[in-house]
């Protein structure tokens, strides 16, 4: 995975949410670069191992370096999940669409799958509030 994945196809992940209690959601993603999946327990672990894998395939690229207090080793033993069977969330689920990561953060658009619905997103935190108010409905 260190060379550049190319093509519109490798910019949408599919992330899967199991359970969303008190703000934390549980669950796991799939790309067409990772079908086994990848899974997270937390909203900064999502984050975090979305971008560490988003940074390996390198699609979109970067527009900075990302800065840190010291130095960090991507996570290399991430827990994957199924073979990519299954993949809708027991809560919900959403394809997200990551045109670009400028300014340190995404760009981009969510899918609700369950809602039928799509916006826009300028902000990582603007992404994780309409993911959140999704969740909120149900």
């Amino acid at each position: 995975m260190g060379e550049r994945m190319r093509g519109n196809r490798y910019r949408t992940t599919t992330v899967c949410v199991d359970s969303y209690r008190d703000g934390v959601p549980v669950g796991r993603f799939y790309n067409p670069a990772c079908p086994q999946g990848v899974s997270f327990r937390s909203l900064s672990q999502f984050l975090i191992r979305l971008q560490d894998f988003l940074d390996q395939i390198q699609s979109p690229q970067a527009f900075s370096l990302t800065r840190s207090f010291s130095p960090r080793e991507p996570e290399t033993g991430m827990e994957t999940g199924a073979s990519g069977a299954g993949r809708t969330g027991e809560l919900a689920t959403f394809d997200i669409r990551i045109l670009f990561r400028q300014n340190s953060s995404w760009q981009g658009s969510v899918l609700w799958q369950e809602g039928d619905r799509e916006e826009s997103f300028r902000s990582v935190l603007e992404l994780v509030l309409l993911m959140d108010s999704a969740m909120d409905v149900e």
